[in-house]
């Protein structure tokens, strides 16, 4: 059943929210869309994916990007678990980083400069399937999300969309699907809330603004000021 722009908030909802360059690959999920269709209107462990975002008016490849995207959350084969949200800004940023149960990163290694999205996202208790690029080398442990693609890179230069995007399913498929939906008696997925807290506990302390200034001071404001005159 379609469930249209009404999200349940009982399914398992991914997270895609950022600019819409096309390095950052959003539309690497749709790669299979049988498989993708397979996997979000599962009668029994269903998904959501939620999309926001903007190109760059300059950006024409990233616009088409952006397209193909909305043109899959109208697909009624889809079965209204693709969502758009238009008028991407800082406010509906918030919601998302907060209000979804997973965040999605996908970007061409390694253009990924650092990936702000899923810090704030692992900060609100939201665990990172990502790609190891960006900040997110640094930032996996293991325990505080999930990384796939690392062993795809290809030395001859092929394209490696497809066994990325196989990788992404196979995680769904094997590791994140299985582990929201496994409940107790009281409905609660206890593993699942133990990434959550993991998540929050291995991001807050190294990547934040509080540390970056702090270390700013001590290793170089704090010198700066010594030889001013």
């Amino acid at each position: 059943m379609a469930e249209g722009t009404l999200l349940n908030p009982q399914i398992l909802t991914i997270g895609f929210s950022r600019r819409f360059a096309s390095y950052k690959r959003a539309d690497l999920i749709f790669h299979d869309p049988e498989r993708l269709k397979a996997i979000v209107g599962n009668h029994h462990n269903p998904v959501h994916i939620i999309f926001a975002g903007k190109a760059h008016p300059a950006d024409d490849a990233g616009k088409r990007i952006l397209q193909r995207v909305f043109n899959y959350a109208k697909d009624p084969d889809m079965g209204g678990r693709i969502a758009f949200v238009e008028n991407y800004d800082e406010q509906l940023a918030q919601y998302l980083v907060h209000g979804v149960d997973t965040w999605l990163n996908n970007p061409l290694p390694p253009m990924e400069a650092c990936g702000t999205s899923g810090m704030k996202a692992s900060l609100n208790g939201v665990p990172q399937m990502s790609i190891p690029d960006g900040w997110w080398i640094e930032g996996f442990t293991g325990r505080n999300g999930w990384t796939f693609g690392e062993e795809y890179w290809n030395e001859n230069g092929e394209d490696r969309d497809k066994a990325d995007a196989d990788a992404l399913y196979d995680l769904l498929e094997t590791k994140i699907i299985p582990l929201y939906y496994d409940t107790d008696d009281d409905g609660i997925p206890l593993e699942w809330v133990k990434v959550m807290k993991e998540a929050m506990k291995s991001v807050g302390a190294g990547f934040s603004t509080r540390r970056m200034a702090k270390e700013y001071v001590r290793k170089f404001y704090r010198d700066a000021l010594d030889h001013v005159h």
